[in-house]
């Protein structure tokens, strides 16, 4: 079953009635965990840009959709190679600012990941 967020503000995000604090990652089974942000750290020496090691964990077999929360104002984005690593695997993905996609996250149909920046 697909979580409901209920509300992000700045640092902030309400899931099914659960407070995160942290970048959260939303599985196609539903669990909610906090965003693996060192993978993409290491490699770029920022959470801002995701790494292809971050995409290979994100991903998930069977995923037809990635929608990924850029932060409030926008500023997360992917890599060339992670880019390309959901091309190969068929997976549309789509950039919002957080706001936005916490909206189309729940009125999305389909077999959908989510990754949700909550900062910046």
């Amino acid at each position: 079953m697909k979580p409901k967020i209920e509300k992000t503000l700045f640092g902030l995000i309400n899931i099914d009635g659960d407070k995160y604090t942290n970048d959260v990652l939303i599985r196609l089974n539903g669990q909610v965990e906090e965003r693996n942000k060192k993978l993409s750290k290491e490699v770029f020496g920022t959470s801002h840009i995701i790494s292809s090691t971050e995409a290979e964990y994100i991903y998930e077999e069977g995923a037809e959709q990635l929608l990924i929360g850029t932060g409030h104002f926008g500023r997360c984005e992917l890599s060339e190679e992670a880019e390309t690593f959901f091309i190969d695997k068929g997976c549309k993905v789509t950039l919002q600012k957080t706001g936005k996609a916490v909206k189309a996250w729940n009125d999305q149909d389909g077999i959908v990941i989510g990754l949700f920046h909550i900062t910046c």
